[in-house]
């Protein structure tokens, strides 16, 4: 786990306990933009170079490995057993990721004063992580960084919703689920991550609905549209701007 920041001392608002475990991509910043577009191509065309099929069976393979694995990557690796790291580097190397981000400064601003300890907790690659958060700013607002090459018991990848992970990774931390909140965009993240106790935030500003099939295929993500308003009874709370989070920590803990 990368390490980050020193934390500052929680202001009477949060209690010193509290620990924030943020999802990165479509939660810290725009990826349905221009990175999950570009991850969709970046994937298609290394499952047409390294199974040596046409751009229409790598979608299929691609939709398939989804529904039967809940992510591309697991899918090549199982049944086709291709090495994660290289899958992982091969399409997230993005010579051009500047100009592929967008992240909203009001929200910049609204991370950086919520106190208490923060992780990244991301199924997205290390290098790849670093690189986003550095670009956008707030790598240092946080204390560390949790990539897929954390998620990783017996030799077994396990990502994110894999609530075994979950518990590994809290357990390395020296952290009970009570004292975390979870602030994530995809919902059955949030399910899973219910089940061992840890309250969850569905961070909405993202969501945008023209991509979500594209970042469904990308990112393992159901592929039907949340509503407009309301929330699932096991999510402790919604919103779409990070500036309530400290308000919603008490929301959350139903």
């Amino acid at each position: 786990m990368s390490p980050g920041r020193r934390h500052a001392p929680a202001p009477s608002g949060v209690p010193r306990a509290t620990v924030w475990l943020f999802d990165m991509d479509d939660t810290l910043h725009d990826a349905s933009w221009r990175v999950f577009p570009r991850m969709l191509q970046e994937m298609r065309a290394y499952i047409e170079r390294h199974l040596g099929v046409d751009a229409g069976e790598a979608d299929r393979l691609r939709q398939h490995f989804w529904a039967r694995h809940g992510a591309t990557l697991l899918g090549l690796v199982r049944e086709h057993g291709v090495h994660a790291e290289h899958f992982l580097a091969e399409t997230h190397r993005f010579d051009d990721l500047p100009g592929l981000l967008r992240s909203d400064r009001s929200q910049r601003a609204a991370l950086r004063r919520l106190d208490g300890r923060k992780y990244v907790l991301t199924n997205a690659p290390r290098a790849y992580a670093l690189r986003v958060l550095r670009a956008i700013g707030i790598l240092h607002a946080f204390d560390g960084v949790i990539a897929i090459e954390d998620m990783r018991q017996f030799g077994q990848w396990r990502p994110k919703p894999d609530a075994r992970m979950l518990r590994h990774v809290l357990r390395r931390l020296r952290l009970r689920p009570a004292q975390c909140l979870l602030v994530e965009d995809t919902l059955e993240h949030l399910r899973a991550a219910r089940t061992m106790g840890l309250r969850g935030v569905w961070f909405t500003r993202y969501a945008h609905r023209a991509l979500r099939r594209d970042a469904t295929a990308v990112s393992g993500r159901p592929g039907r549209r949340p509503s407009r308003h309301g929330r699932p009874g096991w999510v402790g709370a919604r919103t779409a701007t990070l500036w309530r989070l400290r308000r919603l920590r008490h929301a959350s803990r139903r």
